[in-house]
């Protein structure tokens, strides 16, 4: 398969509901991760594949990466911090690869979000991947 990728980081502000209280999580101990719970501070990492079907310019990847940018400067408010709420690293893939879809259908697309570039996923969504199914009841 061809495809082209870019990279973009932006802030973002983000918590995991429970893990303040939830024993499994807030457990008192060097696995202790209660602080998860409150809305806290990361720079997420993004990086984006694309399928692209022949190799001279199917998709300009400065345009791609530019366009992908707005994405999240669009939603904004005036702190220029993403305000993600719940949203985990995957539900911010799952997003993303949802807009993408729609202006690019029927293309293979990985994205990759990490956490300050040290802990993330990885997400793959084959091009015949129903996004509106996936994402029922998220």
């Amino acid at each position: 398969m061809r495809s082209i990728w870019v990279t973009f980081s932006k802030e973002g502000i983000h918590k995991y509901p429970g893990a303040d209280t939830d024993p499994k999580l807030a457990t008192g101990d060097w696995d202790d991760v209660s602080f998860l719970g409150y809305p806290h501070r990361h720079i997420f990492h993004f990086k984006v594949w694309i399928e692209v079907f022949h190799d001279d310019r199917d998709i300009e990847f400065i345009q791609f990466k530019r366009w992908l940018e707005r994405l999240y400067a669009e939603v904004e408010s005036s702190t220029s911090v993403l305000q993600l709420n719940h949203k985990s690293c995957e539900m911010i893939a799952d997003d993303l690869a949802l807009e993408i879809q729609t202006k690019y259908p029927n293309r293979y697309i990985k994205i990759s979000v990490a956490e300050d570039n040290e802990n993330g996923c990885e997400m793959e969504y084959p091009n015949d991947f129903q996004m509106s199914e996936s994402l029922s009841g998220a």
